[in-house]
């Protein structure tokens, strides 16, 4: 049964109906408290993401307060505020100090990120309830992954936890989120979204308390009976919290801080940065063979970095040849699925395939290797020449520190074959002799016409201008597995 805090609630919302009011006697927010707190460094993760769209040139602000203006607000407005969320939660959300300073954390300490945050929620939120209802879960729940990751699906914890939901590498194993050195589960929204529902649900049987269960999902399980045996066998987390360690301790005011953050951001005057996507404008298709972000990107004519955003799961910018029963699968713009539906051999034709891996039905495997480092090399240097990432390196050979010393001996891992284009030559023009143009030359002329390729030109842009299909000018051409539209050369296109 859900414990309430009791308080008169009907001076509470005569206040609230009044408006906004300063702050009464409260002290100065106090830094110090979220130093090394992890919830504040995921939210910190949010300036370096660029997925978001300019903002507009004039926006309605739903209080008409001016766009710098920091609203203070009474703590009974906040009780009454939660008093309402908590009547229709299975969470005890309540109002306190410690929930207090993560209020004030978000809403004016880190206010511009929390825009960002509110925005990507666009993206994610949908997902997550749809999960969260399947399972039978309290939506509320979506909330979690603002603490654990702040809508940041590359989020990486210090100690290796990945994803929106930062599950560890052991962990998530146990709920067939696999990693690969091209493909890692724990970034994919959906799969992992799945997986911490999974885990919730086994988490509440243990307990029967959701404020247990979030502690639980913070620190482990073991951890919280640990508490609840020092605390003389408590059974609520208010009161084993003085036994739990200190990040947990702030992980359920958080929680309940973000329940309040994500419903009255508004009253804030803190309002979405617009993603470049919402979730109701991207969509799913399978991949059947190898294929790059760079031919998506060509191929389609969408941003790389909102390719890379969109599908965080592959570590490399590829997507492997599927090696089961089941293909992988590409977030794209909904915009785009149509396209490449209809063009999907011809964008799998771009690929350069090795010829002993195509003789097997493969391309791209993964090799390891080995980089002995050099006297003045650092991690970066060589991260750079095994176009890896630095995280990479350390994770393959379980460094604790960027330092490496001469004659090391570094495990990475390669690729035998990457997807590359080639480009093709240009259509020969029909051949003259002694003034005389051949017959089959004047009858094709009849057919088609030379079309000179623009910067940014895909097969599809060209189609559509001239009403013809992508598999028409691969036949009129004669383009092979391998070709590439190089501005400035001519191809045939059918006469429309």
């Amino acid at each position: 049964m859900k414990i309430r805090r009791h308080f008169s609630l009907f001076p509470a919302l005569i206040i609230a109906c009044l408006g906004l009011l300063p702050e009464t006697g409260k002290a100065q927010f106090d830094s110090s408290r979220f130093k090394d707190d992890p919830v504040v460094a995921m939210l910190d993760s949010m300036s370096r993401l660029n997925f978001f769209n300019k903002p507009a040139k004039t926006t309605k602000f739903k209080y008409n307060l001016p766009p710098d203006s920091i609203p203070r607000f009474d703590d009974l407005i906040y009780e009454a505020r939660m008093a309402k969320l908590d009547a229709a939660s299975p969470f005890d959300l309540v109002y306190n100090e410690p929930v207090r300073a993560f209020i004030d954390l978000y809403m004016v300490r880190k206010r511009v990120l929390v825009s960002r945050l509110v925005g990507l929620s666009q993206l994610y939120y949908p997902m997550m309830e749809e999960v969260l209802d399947k399972y039978g879960l309290p939506l509320e729940l979506k909330h979690l992954a603002v603490i654990e990751s702040a809508l940041n699906p590359n989020a990486k914890s210090r100690s290796g936890a990945m994803g929106l939901w930062q599950f560890m590498f052991n962990t998530g194993k146990l709920y067939q989120l696999n990693s690969t050195s091209y493909v890692d589960d724990r970034c994919d929204p959906y799969k992992a979204t799945v997986a911490a529902a999974e885990y919730l649900k086994f988490l509440y049987g243990l307990f029967g308390d959701w404020q247990m269960v979030l502690a639980a999902y913070n620190s482990g399980p073991g951890t919280v009976m640990k508490a609840m045996r020092r605390s003389g066998n408590k059974k609520s987390y208010w009161e084993i919290r003085p036994f739990l360690p200190r990040e947990t301790q702030s992980y359920v005011p958080a929680f309940i801080a973000a329940n309040y953050v994500m419903n009255y951001y508004a009253e804030h005057n803190i309002y979405p940065a617009e993603p470049r996507k919402s979730f109701f404008e991207t969509d799913t298709v399978s991949i059947k063979q190898q294929v790059s972000f760079e031919q998506i990107s060509s191929a389609l004519n969408i941003p790389m970095d909102e390719l890379i955003f969109l599908n965080p799961m592959y570590k490399r910018g590829v997507v492997p040849y599927p090696t089961g029963n089941k293909p992988y699968e590409l977030i794209l713009p909904a915009s785009k699925v149509g396209t490449f539906v209809t063009n999907e051999s011809a964008i799998y034709a771009c690929l350069k395939k090795d010829s002993a891996l195509a003789k097997t039905g493969m391309a791209a495997e993964e090799v390891r290797k080995i980089w002995t480092v050099q006297k003045g090399e650092h991690l970066n240097l060589i991260a750079r020449s095994c176009k890896c990432t630095v995280d990479d390196l350390r994770t393959w050979n379980g460094l604790t520190s960027a330092y490496v010393k001469p004659g090391q001996k570094l495990i990475y891992y390669g690729a035998t074959a990457r997807p590359v284009l080639v480009p093709i030559p240009a259509a020969p023009a029909p051949v003259v002799v002694n003034n005389i143009t051949p017959v089959n030359a004047i009858a094709a002329n009849n057919q088609y016409v030379y079309y000179t390729i623009q910067k940014g030109d895909t097969l599809w842009i060209i189609s559509q201008r001239h009403k013809t299909t992508v598999d028409e000018i691969i036949r009129l051409n004669g383009f092979g597995k391998n070709y590439k539209l190089l501005p400035g050369n001519k191809i045939k296109v059918a006469k429309a």
